[in-house]
């Protein structure tokens, strides 16, 4: 039996570069991937207090990468469902939406997506307590392959468009 035996096909990826952002209180965690959509890197952690501000670095970073689109992570429960913290980040990307227009903007469940990013930083012997701001970029890293990955299997953009409102 060859490889490709028993295996579906992998669908076709939309070519161009993602960007994908780990939305918290404190910060904002910013990774990309290449316009191959193989693999996600960091790029830098957004300081989140100051909204409009972020907003603007974030429409700056939009600018400077120039992606296809842009990756939001929705917080959700385990269960699916969501809470406070996930109607924040709705509005936020709402916002940012119409900041970055016409570049699409997408929501995409981010469950586990901080923890896998601080588990795997341990392993590899960074400490979480200092590196918070790496733990942020680390988990948009996660967001952004998550994001990917389902693109590949599914063959349709991730997760849902959020509506620019003008």
């Amino acid at each position: 039996m060859t490889e490709q035996q028993g295996r579906e096909p992998e669908r076709n990826l939309r070519r161009g570069r993602r960007i994908a952002l780990d939305v918290g209180d404190a910060r904002i965690g910013v990774a990309s991937c290449d316009p191959d959509g193989i693999l996600a890197t960091p790029v830098e952690t957004v300081p989140g207090r100051d909204v409009p501000a972020a907003r603007r670095r974030l429409a700056a970073i939009v600018a400077e990468y120039e992606p296809i689109e842009v990756v939001v992570g929705l917080p959700r429960s385990l269960k699916g469902t969501e809470g406070p913290a996930a109607a924040k980040v709705r509005g936020f990307a709402t916002e940012l939406a119409r900041v970055v227009h016409p570049v699409p903007v997408r929501l995409v469940d981010e469950r586990m997506s901080t923890i896998t990013a601080a588990q795997g930083l341990r392993a590899s012997g960074v400490d979480s307590r200092r590196g918070r701001s790496v733990v942020d970029q680390a988990a948009a890293v996660v967001i952004l392959q998550a994001a990917l990955e389902a693109e590949r299997l599914s063959g349709s953009a991730p997760g849902e468009n959020v509506e620019v409102v003008i």
